[in-house]
């Protein structure tokens, strides 16, 4: 029986808006995926390519050149239009998948995964800028939860994709496989998203783009070396937490002077910002930095494989997946959304308390619900918070504002690593110190078998060696969970400051074409 209310015309426009939120999620998927396919091949390539020493710059080139960008390409695509910057995002990464697959030694690689992570960068920004674009944020709900249940199933398929290419065909194919997915979602976007252009001269904010990209490099650079490479305390990491400093200092002094910044200060004159902003950062900081920690438990303390612990994960993805939908139907529904963020951070700081408490011998039913409880209240907070900044903007700095939030999420993150791989490391060895008997590491490193953090190696240990390894990393990673619990409690804390504001019934171009005149659609 046909829907008399629903007129053709506003049956094309839904079959058209969800063509369009088909294409933004093969465009989101690329980068979603990039993001946990390549860590299973490193291996591989590093037997093929050589260059052990190098093996790190794989991954931290992919991450200084996405995030250092972040900002640049939402102003960009607020003065230039979003769909020309998303395409352009998608040609970036699309080149630098297959020159990433056809490298011949490890500086090809690293070079070209710089490349993707520039156009990585873009692609994170610009499709949730798209959707405020197209998208009231009154219904904006029921589709960003899709988004994360995007990155949900990247996050299961990433590793077992990444097995199957480096078992059975090459690990040149978990870059070539973004080659398709990208020539859809460019043709694609072509094809479905107009949005208007907006024909003006524009002053580019060079300057405060180079000091930006500068401070974060640095700031990158200390948080992944320090400690690791570097001591803390050693002039290379002071020299480039001091540049971090200064370089920050002086994009703040042009920002301030400039006619249309990068980085439009005048964002955090908006209280919903302000929090939006620092709540990002630390969840961040929090989430990203102490569960990078669960796989290593899974495959250390519970002898699962790398594919297995990839499998074992899907508790997390479920709880995370499951909220994100329904969060987004409710407030389409309801039109609030403060109360999300304020139970999400306070079901996450549970969650990882359970996840604190977990040992070799808990049952697998236990820590899948630990893993679901902190993927349930995970859910209700990400994509939330996006949704409030979006809200309380106006439509000319929504990929400025867009790009904020990431940035402060992404940042948060990275530094959360550093931190907690700091804490890690530190109670690893006083665990190890504890459980083994005096001279027991000495005598394993003269004979070749060192205790690291390679699975292989602890397996092979000697059973009466074996033993006490896992449960000092398993005591190890219990201390980074539980440090992270007051960390998520700050931000429960901070989610009671969240303002709600009434969302808007319209899309950012309804607004803009209300309010301004007629312009043309790119």
């Amino acid at each position: 029986m046909t829907d008399t209310s629903t007129t053709p015309e506003q049956e094309a426009d839904r079959r058209r808006l969800w063509i369009i939120m088909g294409a933004l999620m093969i465009t989101m998927l690329l980068a979603a995926l990039d993001q946990t396919i390549v860590a299973t091949a490193l291996p591989t390539i590093t037997s093929d390519l050589g260059g052990l020493d190098e093996l790190s710059w794989v991954v931290t080139a992919y991450l200084l050149a996405s995030t250092a960008s972040t900002p640049i390409w939402g102003k960009l695509s607020d003065l230039y239009g979003r769909k020309l910057m998303l395409q352009s995002a998608v040609v970036i990464f699309t080149i630098g998948s297959i020159l990433a697959g056809l490298s011949q030694n490890m500086s090809q690689l690293i070079g070209t995964r710089a490349l993707q992570g520039l156009g990585a960068g873009g692609l994170m920004v610009l499709v949730m800028a798209v959707i405020a674009d197209v998208v009231s944020p009154r219904e904006r709900g029921r589709y960003v939860g899709l988004f994360g249940a995007v990155f949900g199933v990247a996050s299961v398929l990433g590793p077992l994709l990444g097995g199957l290419f480096t078992e059975h065909l090459s690990w040149r194919w978990v870059f070539y496989v973004n080659v398709p997915i990208g020539i859809a979602a460019f043709l694609i976007l072509g094809a479905v998203l107009h949005l208007p252009r907006h024909p003006t001269k524009h002053r580019i904010d060079w300057l405060g783009a180079v000091f930006l990209v500068t401070s974060v490099v640095m700031l990158l650079l200390v948080t992944m070396w320090g400690g690791q490479q570097y001591p803390w305390t050693s002039p290379t990491i002071l020299l480039l937490a001091a540049g971090a400093i200064v370089f920050g200092a002086a994009f703040i002094f042009v920002e301030l002077r400039h006619p249309e910044p990068l980085v439009p200060l005048s964002l955090f004159r908006i209280s919903v910002v302000r929090v939006s902003s620092a709540l990002g950062f630390i969840i961040g900081f929090a989430l990203f930095g102490a569960i990078v920690y669960l796989p290593i438990f899974l495959q250390v303390a519970r002898g699962a494989s790398p594919t297995e612990a990839g499998l074992q994960l899907l508790p997390l993805m479920l709880g995370l997946i499951i909220t994100s939908i329904a969060s987004g139907r409710i407030i389409t529904r309801t039109g609030r959304y403060r109360i999300f963020p304020i139970i999400g951070t306070l079901i996450a700081t549970g969650g990882m308390f359970m996840l604190s408490t977990i040992s070799p011998t808990s049952p697998f039913w236990y820590v899948a619900l630990s893993s679901f409880v902190l993927g349930f209240g995970l859910g209700n907070v990400m994509q939330v918070l996006l949704l409030a900044v979006q809200n309380s903007v106006s439509p000319r700095q929504m990929g400025a504002a867009t790009s904020t939030s990431t940035f402060f999420r992404s940042i948060g993150g990275t530094i959360g690593t550093a931190v907690f791989g700091a804490i890690f490391t530190a109670q690893l060895a006083t665990q190890l110190a504890s459980k083994l008997p005096p001279g027991t590491e000495a005598a394993l490193a003269a004979s070749g078998r060192s205790i690291e953090t390679s699975t292989a190696n602890i397996a092979a240990l000697p059973p009466a060696i074996h033993e006490p390894v896992v449960y000092a990393f398993s005591d190890a990673i219990n201390h980074t969970f539980l440090f992270a619990v007051p960390v998520l409690l700050a931000a429960f804390v901070l989610s009671l400051f969240l303002k709600e504001s009434p969302l808007r019934t319209e899309s950012s171009i309804e607004q803009t074409l209300a309010n301004d005149a007629p312009m043309p659609l790119d």
